[in-house]
């Protein structure tokens, strides 16, 4: 690559503002945007050193499209490289979610908004079905992973066992099955191939050798863990001794803090463990109202887990704790934001030195493949929960013998939800439409039949 000139820092956070602000369609979308941009056009890097990196970030809890992102800024320009380039990345959806934040929580209840939000819904909830299906053919390769995914969506559907537990078993299962020798554990998880065009890392600026500036340096690694532990954790421990563990930004700052630590396998799993607690547990928000903040994510640019801002926002909005609601919702929103990613730069700038001395590790692998299967089942439970609550107004809860069981009042049915509902999945899987084109059609059909008066 002789002929290419390495790209300046200013030149890559032009790159970096770009994919900013065309990553729409959740993390599939993102990670072939990237990859397009990265390994296809620009030829930063190839096929197998955006595979090893896309692997890790799979590995870590948190939204992996923008820790790749995060990756391969470190891989290029070191420590501000990869904190511009995760920035970049986040920053158009923390302004576009932010601003329909404020005109949900000011005028969501006015007919034409609330129309828009229900048409909304069903797009939503046919786009995380599509997710169970793209995920499964993936990960679902053999009968182990089919009983694990299993058993993970009757432990958190039937059972409400926490979403990091499951998780963890996954990765147990996984690991100590590939040590042991099981087939069942062998032969690659994670992603295959991600663009249509394969490129080598010898053709590319990187090449096949990893940058000097990417060896272990523990006392680099320990002195940067300082940093962003700072940053991270010390906002939470000042809330707590301000404010005391009951206030409503203590709780959100616990709450999103541990999603942090606690949540693996992409956005739609953790918004599983989200719709669980926030919804459920803290009573921020109802379950459409979650359904509303997907649809959001869904159609700005950054990633999907942005969703929790909204949910961040809408929390301290209802407890505003003396402060007006519009202001208390926007700090719960930018408090959501910074707890929820600054501990991303952790993760990679603390892990990936060593993780680049690890190309290809089976154990690594095993457990990705156990965890993604393990998802599998936890989005369907999250495509569960949410189609009751679409197409049902009322939901009851059986709780006998260990189980907690949500199950619909039939006639309670929302028939014009559901038609919406069948019109979507028909667009996704027959039609093959994009995100984007089912959610505005579904968010203008809303609209119709309100204007019908068929809602």
């Amino acid at each position: 690559m002789q002929d290419r000139v390495y790209p300046t820092l200013a030149e890559a956070t032009r790159i970096w503002a770009r994919i900013g602000l065309l990553s729409f369609g959740g993390p599939a979308g993102q990670i072939a945007l990237m990859h397009r941009i990265l390994v296809e056009e620009q030829r930063w890097l190839g096929e197998k050193r955006f595979l090893h990196a896309l692997n890790y970030c799979m590995l870590l809890p948190g939204p992996e499209a923008m820790q790749l992102a995060v990756y391969i800024g470190w891989l290029m320009h070191r420590t501000l490289g990869g904190i511009i380039a995760g920035v970049l990345f986040v920053l158009p959806g923390v302004v576009a979610i932010m601003a329909l934040s404020w005109i949900y929580a000011l005028y969501g209840n006015v007919g034409p908004v609330e129309a828009l939000f229900f048409g909304l819904k069903a797009a939503v909830l046919a786009i995380v079905v599509q997710a169970v299906i793209r995920i499964g053919s993936r990960a679902i390769k053999n009968g182990a992973m089919v009983a694990i995914a299993a058993a993970s969506f009757v432990a958190i559907f039937g059972f409400a066992v926490p979403f990091p537990l499951i998780i963890l078993l996954a990765g147990i299962i996984g690991f100590f099955g590939a040590r042991a020798g099981l087939p069942a554990f062998h032969g690659g998880g994670g992603h295959g191939k991600v663009g249509k065009v394969q490129v080598d890392d010898a053709d590319t600026l990187l090449g096949e050798e990893s940058p000097d500036h990417t060896r272990v340096n523990r006392a680099w690694a320990f002195r940067i863990s300082r940093v962003f532990l700072v940053l991270w954790l010390a906002p939470i421990a000042l809330l707590f001794v301000l404010l005391g563990p009951a206030n409503v930004f203590s709780q959100i700052a616990g709450f999103f803090s541990v999603m942090a630590v606690a949540t693996f396998g992409g956005a739609y799993a953790v918004l599983a463990y989200v719709a669980q607690e926030a919804v459920q547990n803290y009573g921020w928000l109802a379950p459409g109202e979650m359904l509303d903040g997907l649809g959001m994510a869904e159609t700005t640019p950054g990633p999907l887990i942005m969703v929790t801002q909204f949910v961040g926002f809408m929390g301290a909005f209802r407890e505003a704790s003396g402060l007006s609601p519009v202001m208390a919702g926007t700090l719960g929103g930018l408090l959501t934001t910074w707890v929820t990613f600054t501990p991303c730069f952790l993760w990679i700038f603390l892990g990936a030195p060593f993780i680049e001395r690890l190309r290809d590790n089976a154990l690594l692998t095993a457990a990705l493949t156990a965890i993604t299967a393990a998802v599998v089942g936890v989005i369907l439970n999250l495509a569960v929960w949410f189609g009751l609550h679409v197409v049902f107004d009322e939901v009851r809860t059986i709780a006998s013998f260990g189980l907690d069981l949500d199950v619909p009042v039939w006639s309670s049915i929302n028939l014009a939800a559901a038609a919406l509902v069948l019109g979507a999945v028909l667009a996704v899987f027959q039609f093959k439409l994009g995100p984007v084109t089912v959610l505005t059609g579904c968010a203008l059909a809303g609209m119709a039949l309100a204007a019908l008066g068929w809602t």
